[in-house]
Formats: C-alpha cells, structure tokens, sequence
C-alpha cells in the first residue's frame, strides 16, 4: 500500500512538474508574440507617420518644380498604392507572401521619395525654403525611424522563432500552433551597389 502510495505521489509530481512546464512554455510564446505583434504597431506608426508627410511635401516642391510632373505621379501612384495598406492588422505577419507584398509597397514608396528629393537638388530656392527644409527633416526623422522600429521588429521577431524553434518548445509550439514570422528585408534594389557619376 505505501509503495503504492508513493508511485501514485511521484506520478503526481512528474504530472505537475510537467503541466507547469507546458504553461511556463505557452506563457513565454504568448508573451514573444504579444511583443512582435506590439512592434509591428510601431512600424505601422511610422510608415502612417510618413504616409501623412507626404502631401505637404509634395505641394512645397510643387511650387518651385511644376514641370516635375512624372516625379509627382510616381510620388501620388505609390502613396495611394500604400493607402490602402498603411494600417492593416498583424494577420499580415502570418502569411509571408502578404507580408512580402505589403513591404514591396512601402518600399516603392520609399523609392519614389528618394526620387523627389533628388529632384529637389536642381532648384537652389526650393533647398533654401524654410517649409521645405523642416519637411525634408522631418521626412529623414521618419525614414530613420522607420529603420528603428524595422530593426526592433526584426530583433524581436528573431527572438520569438528562435524560442518556438528551439526544444522543447518547438513541440509547444506546434501543440498551440505558433508559426515562425517573417522578417523586414531589404529591397532587391539594395542588394546591389549604387553606380556612382562625376
């Protein structure tokens, strides 16, 4: 009867042992994808940051560089491409082929915006303009915030899929059903160096 008694006890303790376990795991998981989930919302800050830039840039060049109209049409073309997907929700982190859509579109953006302030370079009273030189700082505020927060979106991604991926967790993982995540990347266009011309 005692032997027995303490078979019964050691297989209590190795149970709970192991349920807390699991919910120390599943706890960790839930509290990683709460933080990458958390981190997107800031990138999405900064792109909606950069999104609402852009008209009042658009119309100070505009004063100075009218005939610039190709520029300001693919400024306008990839604003209101982007429009549409500023603000989606974190969904979007767990499908990698949205995700690779939707970061292809800021980063038109992005490149269309290079594109205005290279053009800017041409008229010498536009770089003296005081609106202009507050937009454009604020536009190269947003651009590194952007970095910023991509970074610590990536970082905080690496941590979540090395913690889902890594044992035991990983048979936590796909008990719960926590997916790896995708991380920002740069463009295809950075992969290469740029060509430089005096």
């Amino acid at each position: 009867m005692k032997a027995l008694k303490k078979i019964v006890l050691a297989a209590c303790a190795v149970l709970g042992m192991s349920v807390c376990f699991t919910g120390c795991n599943y706890n960790a998981m839930v509290a990683a994808d709460e933080a990458v989930e958390n981190q997107w919302a800031q990138v999405q800050n900064q792109y909606q940051r950069r999104y609402d830039l852009i008209p009042n840039l658009v119309n100070t060049v505009k004063g100075y560089a009218s005939h610039e109209k190709e520029v300001f049409e693919a400024v306008t073309e990839a604003r209101s491409k982007a429009g549409g997907v500023i603000n989606i929700d974190s969904s979007v982190l767990k499908n990698p082929e949205e995700f690779e859509r939707y970061q292809k579109i800021q980063d038109e953006l992005g490149s269309s915006l290079q594109r205005l302030m290279a053009v800017t370079e041409a008229y010498p009273q536009l770089k003296a303009d005081q609106n202009f030189l507050a937009l454009q700082d604020e536009l190269e505020g947003t651009e590194n915030r952007i970095a910023t927060e991509r970074k610590r979106f990536n970082d905080m991604v690496k941590s979540y899929n090395s913690m889902i991926r890594r044992f035991p967790g990983n048979i936590f993982a796909k008990m719960y059903g926590f997916e790896k995540r995708s991380y920002f990347t740069a463009n295809e266009a950075a992969q290469s160096a740029p060509k430089v011309e005096f």
